[in-house]
């Protein structure tokens, strides 16, 4: 039965939160805003978000009353599906450069995000940051970052959907001064979370992102089967020149074109028209930027602020090549995979959403 169907509506409310529609219809991102900010602990996010059984009374975290959900509607102020994308992700960047940390050894690229919390770490400007890491089995794990020595554990990229944005929920409790990493559905609702709910959230740094894969997706198919590579031997994995890349430990290189794995991607990844991390405050990547260099977007005054306080850890490359050209059509490719299939869904919801052309 539809979601809109079954709700009994409660607190007041006819129907049930937006959120519920974005999971009927299988897009939700599961960036974990919503089980962050629900006050009474009614969504958890596994590889979606799901509103807790109304009956299971050993759900309840903070004794909601008869049903789960109260229908206070937090978590729809919250949910980057909901709030929609925009048309230009590139309209608010201020700046653009390249950039790599002076100390990058272990990176994926120019170690640019890690260089950044380390040194904010480092100067107090921050008391905690949000990040995943993982353990040999290439298994990953959410966890609260507290000092510069704890961004070591963070360092490369995973590839796999992690509820990054749900760790809020204990940091809100412990900390005042949080910087979140994410791709872009975790920024966009971080950005969210900082205007509608808390102000703790001092910094997002963005990602860029073409698409991710549920952990056990990459784990036990794309690793074992289509890369033919044991998972405990994997030094490093990447999305680059058109191909998906694999480093052993034994230095051997593995890849195949992206389009042999791209078609195991999470369904909401097909739906997302954001692939620069609009909504951060930084966005970084490695596009954009020659081998050993991030590239670097500031798009805020925030952004701004901060990337000055570490400006003196980083090289910076004024105009790097390949550049935005290379980004722009990258963006380009990934709006004419996904934009028709977000419309189409958008078309479905009892409310309004969609790809509008304001700013950011």
């Amino acid at each position: 039965m539809p979601v809109r169907q079954a709700y009994q509506g409660v607190g007041g409310n006819e129907l049930p939160p937006k959120i519920a529609e974005v999971i009927e219809h299988d897009i939700c991102a599961a960036c974990g805003a919503c089980e962050a900010v629900c006050p009474i602990g009614a969504v958890t996010v596994k590889k979606a978000a799901e509103i807790r059984d109304p009956n299971d009374l050993s759900l309840y975290e903070k004794g909601a009353g008869y049903l789960v959900c109260e229908g206070c509607l937090t978590c729809s102020r919250v949910c980057p599906l909901v709030d929609g994308f925009v048309e230009n992700e590139l309209a608010n960047v201020r700046k653009f450069f390249a950039a790599r940390s002076k100390e990058n050894a272990g990176s994926q690229d120019g170690g640019v995000t890690s260089g950044i919390l380390k040194s904010l770490f480092k100067q107090g400007k921050i008391d905690c940051a949000i990040g995943i890491t993982r353990n040999e089995k290439w298994e990953p794990k959410v966890v609260l970052l507290t000092n510069a020595e704890d961004v070591e554990r963070t360092r490369g990229t995973k590839y796999t959907s992690d509820p990054v944005v749900a760790a809020l929920r204990e940091a809100f409790e412990k900390y005042d001064r949080i910087a979140v990493v994410g791709v872009p559905c975790q920024a966009h609702s971080a950005r969210l979370i900082r205007e509608n709910i808390s102000e703790k959230i001092v910094l997002i740094i963005g990602l860029l992102c073409m698409e991710s894969f549920h952990r056990d997706v990459m784990l036990e198919k794309i690793i074992p089967e289509i890369m033919k590579v044991k998972i405990e031997d994997v030094r490093k994995m990447e999305f680059t020149k058109g191909k998906f890349w694999v480093y052993t430990s034994d230095g051997e290189v593995h890849s195949v074109p992206i389009k042999d794995v791209a078609k195991y991607a999470r369904n909401p990844c097909h739906h997302c028209c954001d692939y620069t991390s609009v909504f951060a405050d930084i966005s970084v990547g490695s596009v954009g930027a020659p081998d050993g260099w991030n590239s670097v977007f500031i798009r805020t005054e925030i952004g701004e602020e901060y990337f000055d306080m570490v400006r003196e850890e980083m090289e910076i490359m004024e105009d790097p090549k390949p550049g935005l050209e290379l980004v722009r059509k990258l963006i380009d490719t990934k709006r004419k995979n996904n934009a028709e299939h977000f419309k189409e869904v958008c078309k479905e919801f009892s409310f309004e959403t969609g790809i509008r052309s304001e700013t950011v």
